[in-house]
């Protein structure tokens, strides 16, 4: 088979964007690394991380192997060898990231003497090679997958494999960051009033660790696994409409996207930079500016210039207005400039239950501007390509489509979002190394500064990554129900032959007076909530351990906070280690068990309930406490800003930061590579369920 042009495309870009982002690494790696002292935290940090990786790898790489083996045997050798792709490459994205992001840290840290703008441009193209090699990893997985096994849903286990490692980082990771970050804030800036990052607190190590595997390793892992579910669920889709080109379109917006970025990351200098808001604003609007051109030239290629193509063109020029819709909801809810924090500061002034209270009541304001952009996007994108339908009949399948359009137009922005984003995790752990060093109060300003713009967008990024993952799992879910009619019809006129018309239909019922629909609905709805209460129940338990092991370490030296004795950084961090990976499989065998189970007792039906029970209950939550956490974060670095650590006020609003971390970090991120795993998960399988129906 001879590779057409339209499959060129998305190989020549993500070997275009591979190449940029080795340009990068190599930029990076050639700036100076800094005194002995700042390697030596640099290397530990590293040896910690990669220690975790390797131990949680060793849990992970047997799990995904006898999964890949029951896929494989049971519904297919294609579908076995895709979860193998997706889980490998989800770990490769990982790895990539944290690798990454240890090297540019310790060089933005040495690089803090020469100002802002070298500090900033180091820290970005650090994050930028994590932004562009991750979603050219995944689109050319998929472009490649395709043009081997052309029927989508023999491939659909690349996004169980996706889903299944991206979760098991995320939470790892997640809990992880957040037993160090606890264990460190409680003991060390609560109760022996020490600085952030101050090398006399056993646990700071251990923190910067945590912000590599959690923030760089798991943001990498799940915007790879939201861009292969996303375009997955857009292919499934242009399959049952049945158009060649209609199907190979969501990996060609894709590819747009991956150029735009490319083009929008080399935007970013080190020159006459203030306010790093601004340079990183206007890299975003130059990719999304040229996405939209390139969809609009890929449209015209290979669709046409009818009413149909002009409809899933408009369908991704939405997609990419929602990115930076969503972005300015989450930065006015997060953000210290805005209100919103500046009320949750405000009330630290009255004691723990106020502000606590404040922070949840932010949280839940936030999540009616996010629903009213997202029902607009999906009224929107389905209506104009259900009218522009040519065959009246499939109108709902092309409304569909439209909508997974929109989805894949915001994730083909992933690039330059997560270069963005990752740019955070950089920059805090720079910090760490300029406190720990003593390198003095202006360095620790320039930190500071890229460090407070950093949490805003990585609550951004985790605001984007939820609102793709509900319009993806929107897509997947009728993608699901028609997959399902197709292997029931298969089967009405053999075994289902002795059932009447209206028993029949029965068994594709998926209105609200199936109780089948019911029950999944109310079953899917609580899984969000169960996980959430896992996670945070997880992060608590090994933040405790944290906790103990660092007034253990103050009480058995007293010298430790005099400075006279170095602390016991190791023990922290194989603490946390430990602790984490003992928590990380429980969430994970709640999201492959669950749709199989309801499938194998009440059918296709209740699976479909549960999916959407997870979407409207899962996405929502999510936000809730990604915006929640982020809000926390940013009130308590409004308070230091205002002069005013060490005071009653201050410890108020380290105590909100605390309560936010697993919010944020740990349960919030994890939701929306839940939602999708439930979906991909329910795709797989939907054969088995039909199966199930017929014995």
């Amino acid at each position: 088979m001879e590779l057409q042009l339209e499959q060129l495309i998305p190989i020549a870009a993500a070997i275009a964007s591979f190449a940029v982002a080795a340009g990068f690494a190599a930029w990076v790696t050639k700036q100076k690394a800094g005194t002995k002292e700042m390697m030596d935290i640099s290397d530990a940090v590293r040896i910690g991380a990669a220690a975790f990786l390797r131990r949680e790898m060793k849990i992970i790489i047997p799990i995904a192997i006898g999964l890949a083996v029951v896929i494989g045997y049971f519904i297919g050798f294609s579908n076995g060898i895709a979860f193998a792709v997706g889980a490998a490459l989800s770990a490769v994205a990982g790895l990539i990231s944290l690798k990454i992001t240890v090297k540019a840290a310790v060089r933005a840290a040495n690089a803090t003497g020469s100002g802002i703008g070298k500090t900033f441009a180091l820290a970005f193209r650090g994050g930028a090679t994590v932004g562009l090699a991750v979603p050219a990893m995944a689109l050319l997985a998929l472009a490649l997958l395709f043009y081997i096994f052309p029927d989508p849903i023999t491939i659909a286990g690349v996004g169980i494999g996706a889903s299944l490692i991206a979760l098991f980082i995320r939470i790892g990771g997640g809990i992880f960051t957040k037993a160090a970050d606890m264990g460190a804030d409680l003991v060390g800036k609560v109760e022996a009033n020490i600085p952030e990052d101050d090398p006399r607190n056993p646990a700071t190590i251990a923190d910067n660790v945590g912000d590599n595997v959690g923030d760089a390793a798991g943001m990498g892992s799940d915007v790879y696994e939201s861009y292969i579910v996303t375009i997955l669920a857009s292919i499934l889709i242009g399959a049952l409409i049945g158009l060649p080109q209609i199907m190979m379109y969501p990996i060609l917006i894709g590819a747009s996207g991956l150029i735009a970025s490319i083009i929008g990351t080399a935007t970013i200098g080190s020159k006459n930079v203030s306010d790093v808001m601004g340079p990183l604003n206007r890299s975003f609007y130059v990719s999304a500016a040229i996405a939209i051109g390139l969809n609009f030239a890929f449209t015209y290629m290979f669709v046409g210039t009818n009413s149909l193509a002009m409809a899933l063109f408009g369908a991704t020029v939405i997609g990419v207005i929602l990115v930076p819709v969503i972005q300015r909801i989450t930065d006015y809810y997060t953000n210290y400039k805005y209100r919103p924090v500046q009320e949750i500061q405000e009330s630290a002034k009255w004691g723990y239950a106020s502000l606590t209270l404040m922070g949840i009541i932010k949280g839940m304001q936030s999540t009616g501007p996010f629903m009213i952009a997202l029902v607009a996007a999906i009224i929107i994108s389905f209506s104009i390509s259900a009218a522009s339908a040519p065959d009246p009949s499939q109108a709902l399948l092309y409304g569909i489509f439209g909508t997974s359009l929109t989805a894949m137009a915001m994730l083909s922005l992933a690039g330059i979002v997560l270069s963005i984003d990752a740019f955070g995790p950089i920059a805090d752990n720079a910090g760490g190394i300029v406190e720990m060093t003593g390198m003095g109060e202006e360095n620790r300003k320039v930190t500071d500064q890229i460090d407070a713009v950093g949490n805003t967008t990585k609550a951004v990024t985790k605001g984007f990554a939820i609102a793709s993952a509900g319009l993806a799992a929107l897509a997947m879910i009728q993608a699901f129900q028609y997959e399902a009619k197709a292997f029931l019809t298969h089967h009405a006129e053999t075994t289902f032959s002795h059932l009447s018309p209206e028993s029949f239909a029965k068994l594709s019922d998926y209105t609200l007076t199936n109780p089948a629909i019911i029950v999944g609905l109310l079953v899917g709805g609580l899984i969000p909530f169960i996980i959430t209460g896992q996670l945070i129940s997880g992060v608590s338990r090994a933040a405790s351990k944290m906790v103990d092991e660092v007034r253990r370490q103050f009480k058995a030296d007293p010298d430790i906070l005099t400075g006279k004795s170095k602390p016991d950084y190791a023990k922290c961090v194989d603490i946390a280690t430990i602790a984490s990976l003992r928590e990380l499989w429980k969430s994970a065998v709640i999201a492959i068990s669950a749709p199989i189970v309801l499938g194998v007792l009440l059918g296709p039906t209740a699976v479909a309930g549960l999916l959407m029970g997870a979407v409207v209950t899962g996405i929502f939550l999510a936000y809730h406490l990604a915006n929640t956490g982020g809000a926390w974060d940013n009130a308590k670095k409004l308070v230091e800003m205002q002069g005013h650590k060490g005071t009653d006020e201050h410890k108020v609003a380290v105590v909100g930061d605390i309560i936010g971390d697993p919010y944020k970090d740990t349960a919030g991120p994890a939701l929306n590579t839940v939602i999708k795993l439930l979906n991909t998960v329910a795709i797989v399988f939907v054969s088995a369920f039909v199966a199930i129906l017929v014995l």
